[in-house]
């Protein structure tokens, strides 16, 4: 059948347009001022882009065969007139081209914003006046979710595929997610549920909390503090300045902040943690822990190596056999205690000193420790301890310049 140019040209138009759009816009009476909500439909596809200049996103994956989405901005106009036309200044489209469903909200008439976590350049009192709210529901089999917003709170929950978020300020939430998760805000709290894939975090000032990752965990945050409950291919965490949580790891561990305390629970590998002004504690390790604190307390409750060293404060560690390869170990304090308990099955070879004795003491639970003082009482003495335990082993060196050592059998 021949068939004309004009069906040619129309068959061409409805490939090149948007798939399965069906949109309604109501407007109503909110208060003292007025409502938009603005809903919609597209077909479900492999992937979904979400770039709003401003405004919230809620992205919710169900067992569903396509895509829905709402729209909601409030306006403080006193006429529905000049509502509608504030509510046209902020333009909504939604789209499918090729295998990734679009929806893409933009300022109208000289609004500008510049996406990721650079600083919203739109004038200060609009970014809050009518700020715009998406909740988007999806398929729970999408492959990809991709979200930007110059600023506002972002939620992502039910997906089986990657989710990748980067909002310019505002709260970030995402829970049961089957694949990666890459998530940067400019400020506040990031909240994390399960993950099965890897999980990268970013926060400029906010605090971090992870549930369960299967995939390896890096998380880093400008002024909060960081709590991980279960991640199973190690953790790197950085803290700018609060209090660092690991309560199990199945790998390595890596952990720094500029001013909190890092506490650490059951370790299956080794573990590399810094603090500049906080304390450190630690459950257990199956690996070699390095630990340096600039001025605090050290308490590593079963580890089979470890080199601690802090400016000021006490260091108590408990030595035990893992499957890991044992290796020299170094307790090291300028002011303050160190008390070193060693299990029965422990063989190692112990060198100790107190720098400046007088008034302190070495003290030992084994007959194998030899323990000696240099100097007289008129001046500086120096305290020793040397010995091998169990046949000698591994070197355990203990030094404190001003303090007391202690060694103890561990039960």
């Amino acid at each position: 059948m021949k068939r004309s140019p004009q069906f040619a040209g129309l068959c061409l138009l409805a490939l090149l347009a948007p798939l399965a759009v069906a949109q309604d816009t109501h407007v109503s009476r909110m208060g003292a001022g007025w409502s938009q909500v603005t809903t919609g439909t597209l077909t479900g596809v492999k992937n979904l882009r979400v770039r709003i200049d401003v405004g919230s996103v809620a992205v919710h994956g169900a067992q569903r065969p396509g895509i829905d989405y709402s729209f909601h901005m409030l306006s403080t106009k006193a006429s529905e007139e000049d509502a509608r036309r504030e509510f046209q200044s902020y333009k909504v489209n939604a789209y499918v081209r090729g295998d990734t469903a679009w929806v893409v909200g933009e300022w109208q008439g000289g609004h500008t914003m510049r996406m990721g976590p650079a600083h919203m350049t739109m004038a200060r009192g609009q970014e809050r006046k009518g700020f715009p709210e998406f909740v988007i529901n999806i398929p729970r089999d999408t492959a990809l979710v991709k979200i930007e917003t110059g600023g506002g709170g972002v939620e992502a929950t039910g997906i089986t595929g990657q989710v990748d978020i980067e909002s310019g300020g505002g709260k970030l939430r995402v829970d049961d997610i089957g694949g990666s998760v890459n998530a940067e805000t400019g400020g506040e709290a990031i909240e994390v549920g399960t993950v099965g894939g890897d999980l990268k975090l970013e926060t400029g000032g906010g605090n971090i909390s992870i549930g369960s990752v299967k995939g390896k965990i890096q998380a880093e945050t400008g002024g909060g503090n960081v709590v991980v409950l279960s991640g199973e291919q190690g953790v790197v965490i950085e803290a700018g300045g609060g209090n660092v949580e690991i309560k199990h790891c199945v790998g390595r561990v890596k952990a720094s902040t500029g001013g909190g305390s890092i506490n650490l629970g059951d370790i299956n590998g080794p573990a590399d943690v810094e603090t500049a002004g906080g304390s450190i504690r630690l459950t257990s390790a199956k690996g070699r822990v390095g630990a340096n604190a600039g001025a605090g307390s050290i308490e590593l409750y079963g580890v089979p190596s470890a080199r601690v060293e802090t400016g000021a404060g006490g260091i108590m560690v408990k030595f035990i056999n893992t499957a890991a390869e044992r290796s020299d170990s170094v307790l090291e304090t300028s002011a303050g205690d160190i008390t070193v308990y060693i299990a029965p099955n422990v063989a190692i070879s112990v060198r100790a000193s107190v720098d400046l004795g007088n008034g302190h003491h070495i003290t030992s639970d084994f007959p194998d420790l030899h323990i000696d003082s240099e100097g007289d009482q008129w001046g500086p003495r120096t305290l020793t301890a040397e010995g091998n335990l169990n046949g000698g082993g591994p070197v355990l060196k203990v030094r404190t310049t001003t303090g007391d050592i202690c060694f103890k059998r561990a039960n």
